[in-house]
């Protein structure tokens, strides 16, 4: 199936990443060499499978000769299939690989290889910039994740601003005049010291447990698996001067947050929520006006991704968007038919993931 060179592989439990300082080593020197993505840095992986893992996830390693070319944390499924370590915290999928190598040709490799009888391999949350989304083949398939957008920061914040839509515009005007005519104290900072990242998550959970997400079940809390990863990524990332948490402050008092990290230019939001019992003043509208108005002034920043899904008011700050995808891999092209028609009985029409 293909004419590149031999890989050769290695299976080793996931804690190996952990106990071999080489294989970190190597890991981050991949990760630099294609996506050069700080969530995808081998500390922020240690961090989710600290927390995440399940203990049987493994960590797969090719080389051609004695270099390292791919390295992938997978888990093993039910029905002799394996996926991409993928807890909904990191963005994308835990692997990573030379520039050069094709991912359906990875992926292919892999399911004819180290992962013993396997009949297929989903390789999840792929972003088409760095793994290019090919056609389908008898023994693939690509399905859609998720929508996500990014604002390039050309021209200055000015030029960006005067072609946002009128609505917008006119809320971040009225509320910053409602604000100036109560006197209110508004402030916005960016914590980027490691010893103060704690105490921005433990506030950032504060806020996401008063609203929706709180009520649900699903926000940050210090004590909780999300708390006790966020500060591990942060805190990493900040030794290496790559994360900020931006607040937004009235009156001293912290209404909207967002968790970001950053490298070479990108600035990644992670995490957004705001004091949803004074949604009146749209204090998350205008922590992002703040925030881009200063990354635009600052110019060390080029490009903010979002890496989520494409909601209606990330469309009022940018029309860039792409599709992020799932890619599946089938042992022999008789297995995709069948997996399809398995799909289709048991899955919602609605559902993106292949798993």
């Amino acid at each position: 199936m293909s004419t590149s060179p031999t890989i050769s592989w290695s299976n080793l439990p996931a804690s190996s990443l952990r106990q071999d300082h080489g294989l970190l080593v190597e890991w981050d020197r991949l990760n630099s060499a294609r996506s050069d993505l700080p969530f995808l840095m081998g500390d922020a992986i240690l961090a989710a499978l600290d927390v995440f893992g399940q203990g049987h996830e493994r960590l797969i390693i090719g080389k051609q000769g004695s270099a390292t070319v791919a390295t992938l944390v997978l888990v093993p499924l039910d029905n002799l299939s394996w996926r991409t370590f993928q807890p909904s915290q990191i963005p994308l999928g835990a692997w990573v690989a030379e520039a050069h190598l094709a991912l359906a040709d990875l992926a292919r490799r892999l399911v004819r290889g180290p992962l013993g009888f396997c009949l297929s391999l989903s390789i999840t949350q792929v972003d088409p910039l760095f793994a290019p989304r090919g056609e389908d083949h008898a023994d693939s398939r690509s399905s859609n994740y998720v929508e996500t957008g990014w604002i390039d920061l050309d021209g200055n914040f000015e030029q960006y601003w005067s072609v946002r839509g009128k609505n917008l515009r006119q809320n971040v005007r009225k509320q910053k005049s409602k604000l100036v005519t109560e006197g209110r104290t508004v402030e916005m900072r960016s914590l980027t010291d490691p010893s103060h990242l704690a105490q921005a998550v433990e506030r950032y959970g504060a806020l996401e447990s008063a609203g929706w997400k709180g009520q649900q079940g699903t926000a940050i809390h210090r004590d909780n698996a999300q708390g006790k990863f966020y500060r591990r990524l942060l805190e990493d990332a900040a030794r290496r001067g790559e994360a900020v948490v931006y607040e937004y402050l009235f009156d001293g008092q912290v209404v909207a947050s967002n968790l970001c990290l950053q490298r070479k230019g990108t600035l990644v939001v992670l995490k957004t929520t705001y004091d949803e019992s004074i949604d009146y003043y749209s204090p998350a509208v205008l922590l992002r006006y703040d925030e881009l108005a200063s990354l635009y002034h600052g110019k060390s920043v080029r490009r903010l991704e979002y890496y989520g899904r494409m909601m209606d008011w990330h469309t009022k700050w940018t029309g860039n968007k792409r599709q992020l995808y799932h890619l599946t891999l089938y042992r022999w092209p008789l297995l995709k038919p069948l997996a399809e028609w398995r799909r289709r009985r048991t899955v919602s029409p609605t559902a993106a993931h292949d798993h």
